[in-house]
């Protein structure tokens, strides 16, 4: 459920519902109380800053249709708004107790903001859907709506409009609902990740295949609609600083599709509590669908146009799954550049090489391992293991996050199990 679309006082839940959810919420509270959540974020601090340590471990995306045990991750709640909130701290709980790795849990609830986006100008059109009801993820066919350089008039700037009262009054709902069990806060559209990924929109309304070959075919409209978007995304920034609808992400946040953004190097040293800016921001960027692009062409069609995003922000985070190892030096001109993800894909060698100690070194493991039907510990710890090894090597700071998860075959033992042997392999690269 997306509260920031949903006026919550129009949902009904019973007393039943609301002791359910503070009991949870008291067990996440006494968990956030506990030592080794300032020793988690402290190491999270220290690695983004660059200084020497251990590597760090961080999962997320999991398939939750199939993590069930124990009926650990079984609703009670009979209301939407409920099961929605008993969904997540469940979720917590469950992280927790099973694949903590250096997790961090805040004795917080957020609120979202209730901000309207008029969009960009396009919206996607999916003519295809391979769905399963039971999983988030699912697979998708796109229709192509960028023909020809008249559809690029179809680009407009957004508008942004912040509906304050519905903000509050949902506000006062979760926090009725929490009671004094668990603190609720406001967070800003940026929420727990900022997303930036232009790419990943474009190809969805240009399609994948065209727009690859319209780098070589048709570059100026390529790099026109890159432009439009881009601006129509700056525009949105803009409004956000405007309307002061930024939320801090130095702390329980997503820095880029990475771990968590705890950093004392943000926000920027005129910060203004009362009104946020990006750079006192983490930023980021991604063209993943760039993976079999040269880094010439990357630079000319992706980083060109998005360093007028990153250039904004006080920490950057570039990439996702693409393999960046060969692309390193044109990254190098990306301001505030602190993190780059590599996937499994990378050559790992050359990877640890150019990214030395300059960057943390944000390592994707490969996550199919989890949907082979001979599961081996054995050999996800021997993958883990050469990585790690050879950026010691190059004094890589290093965090590992395995994400992209999309089954693991109805056996949840197999993540316990990959992250029980990934904390007992970091602890020996002290």
């Amino acid at each position: 459920m997306d509260f920031s679309k949903i006026n919550l006082a129009e949902e009904k839940y019973s007393n039943s519902d609301v002791m359910i959810i503070r009991g949870l919420a008291s067990q996440v509270s006494e968990i956030a109380q506990l030592p080794h959540q300032e020793s988690s974020r402290n190491l999270w601090k220290r690695l983004n800053s660059l200084k020497a340590g251990r590597p760090l471990l961080h999962i997320c995306e999991l398939p939750w249709h199939e993590m069930n045990y124990d009926n650990e991750l079984t609703l009670q709640c009979e209301s939407d708004l409920c099961r929605s909130i008993e969904a997540e701290l469940r979720q917590t709980l469950y992280l927790w107790r099973h694949v903590r790795g250096d997790m961090v849990v805040e004795p917080v609830f957020y609120c979202p903001m209730c901000v309207e986006d008029t969009g960009v100008g396009f919206k996607d059109v999916v003519d295809e859907k391979i769905k399963d009801d039971k999983n988030s993820i699912n697979s998708k066919h796109f229709t192509p709506q960028i023909i020809d350089e008249k559809d690029l008039d179809k680009f407009h700037a957004p508008v942004v409009t912040h509906h304050k009262e519905q903000t509050r009054s949902n506000f006062e709902v979760l926090s009725n609902i929490f009671g004094n069990e668990i603190e609720v806060k406001v967070r800003g559209v940026n929420g727990y990740f900022f997303r930036f990924a232009p790419w990943d929109d474009l190809v969805r309304w240009w399609g994948i295949e065209e727009a690859l070959i319209d780098l070589y075919d048709r570059p100026e409209m390529v790099h026109e609609a890159m432009n439009r978007l881009v601006d129509a995304h700056l525009v949105r920034l803009d409004q956000y600083e405007e309307q002061n609808l930024l939320t801090l992400n130095n702390g329980f946040a997503q820095a880029g599709s990475g771990a968590y953004g705890y950093t004392d190097e943000l926000p920027s040293k005129d910060f203004d509590p009362k009104h946020i800016k990006a750079k006192d921001l983490w930023g980021s960027s991604t063209a993943q669908i760039f993976v079999s692009v040269s880094p010439e062409m990357h630079d000319e069609f992706a980083i060109t146009h998005e360093l007028k995003w990153m250039e904004r922000f006080g920490l950057n985070y570039y990439g996702c799954c693409e393999p960046l190892h060969h692309k390193v030096n044109i990254l190098k001109k990306v301001p505030n550049l602190r993190k780059i993800s590599m996937s499994r894909w990378v050559y790992v060698d050359k990877a640890v090489e150019n990214v030395g100690n300059q960057y943390v070194f944000s390592y994707k493991p490969n996550a199919a391992i989890f949907a082979v039907d001979n599961w081996s510990v054995d050999a996800a710890e021997k993958e883990l293991r050469n990585v790690l090894v050879k950026a010691k090597q190059h004094d890589c700071k290093v965090e590992i996050i395995m994400k992209n998860i999309t089954t693991v075959l109805y056996e949840p033992k197999r993540v316990w199990d990959w992250m029980e042997m990934a904390t007992k392999v970091v602890h020996e690269f002290e």
